[in-house]
């Protein structure tokens, strides 16, 4: 007990030596510097990018990563005027983005749909559906539409922008 008055007394002196020194100031202020000062610094944590909210960002998330994966195959830049071959694919996958199925939902070009399926398998892994399975289901369904030209190669409507 002897030692806390002592403490408390250097502390008080200690106070009123700073006080003194320096223009008047309120002594809730000084308090909250000496305190903010022996208190740790906050660490600032990187943020961390927030899972697709919206269906169509997630189309977005696939389309990209669908793109690279196969770039041998692919072309940017504006549509032709008139495309050769459209394939609309209907895509399931996992909540853990395992592709669970891929079909042709719509083609009248058949080596198309082959260029198509053989795309979305050859993917691997798509970025898993967050936040987008509905309560008790276990995967996600959506369409993806394949814009082809000349040479067979494609881009995906969902990066394709308006043209």
């Amino acid at each position: 007990m002897i030692t806390s008055i002592r403490t408390r007394a250097a502390l008080l002196l200690l106070l009123a030596a700073l006080g003194g020194c320096s223009t008047v100031q309120p002594v809730a202020s000084t308090a909250k510097r000496l305190v903010a000062a022996l208190l740790p610094t906050p660490k600032t944590v990187a943020p961390v990018a927030p899972p697709s909210r919206t269906l169509d960002a997630y189309k977005a998330e696939v389309a990209q990563h669908v793109m690279r994966a196969n770039s041998g195959q692919t072309f940017s830049g504006r549509l032709p005027p008139m495309l050769p071959a459209i394939v609309v694919v209907n895509i399931t996958v996992g909540e853990d983005g395992e592709l669970q199925d891929v079909a042709v939902q719509r083609s009248r070009d058949p080596d198309a749909s082959e260029v198509a399926l053989a795309s979305m398998r050859r993917s691997g892994r798509l970025p898993p559906p967050v936040n987008l399975l509905a309560t008790n289901t276990r995967a996600l369904t959506f369409s993806e539409t394949f814009l082809f030209d000349h040479q067979y190669r494609f881009q995906l409507r969902s990066l394709a922008g308006p043209q």
